[in-house]
């Protein structure tokens, strides 16, 4: 059931929570835990859609998403990230197999990177002494959709384009 028009759906649906969460981090710099929670919610009808089992797929997904947040929730608490952020990655986590995940954490830090420093530069600029906020819930995104896209969309899935 993998590609029927309710996976395809459930995958829409994510890209634009993806999308809305981008937005509002950049305007409030915040996450909204009720978009976290659709991100959680859909999960189950995604594993659904998609045929995974109960044991080993929607375990190690579980597994996976557990994993994410404690370390995330540490970072959290050394304040090298932000809650929404450690939430979000952790929701997403539940949607993707490790494979693809693992590959959306270097798509998410690139373009994190490119971020902060078109961000900091743009602080410079602007002579703004106040602490530096970059939205990553941005890079989450596109990573996010980069990643859903490659591997749903395209004809050649992520771990066959990345692998050469």
């Amino acid at each position: 059931m993998q590609d029927g028009f309710f996976h395809d759906f459930l995958l829409v649906a994510l890209a634009i929570l993806l999308l809305v969460a981008a937005f509002t981090d950049i305007r409030r710099r915040q996450i909204d835990n009720w978009l976290n929670l659709a991100v959680v919610a859909g999960a189950p009808l995604f594993w659904w859609a998609s045929g995974l089992s109960l044991w080993p797929d929607i375990g190690i997904q579980l597994g996976m998403a557990a994993g994410v947040f404690l370390v995330l929730a540490a970072l959290f608490a050394f304040g090298a990230m932000g809650g929404g952020d450690v939430k979000l990655l952790s929701a997403l986590a539940l949607w993707l197999e490790p494979g693809m995940f693992l590959r959306m954490l270097v798509v998410m830090a690139i373009v994190g990177g490119i971020l902060t420093i078109v961000m900091g530069a743009w602080h410079v600029m602007r002579r703004q002494r106040d602490k530096l906020a970059i939205p990553y819930g941005v890079a989450i995104a596109a990573a996010g959709i980069w990643i859903l896209g490659i591997q749903y969309l395209s004809d050649t899935p992520a771990s066959a384009s990345l692998a050469g």
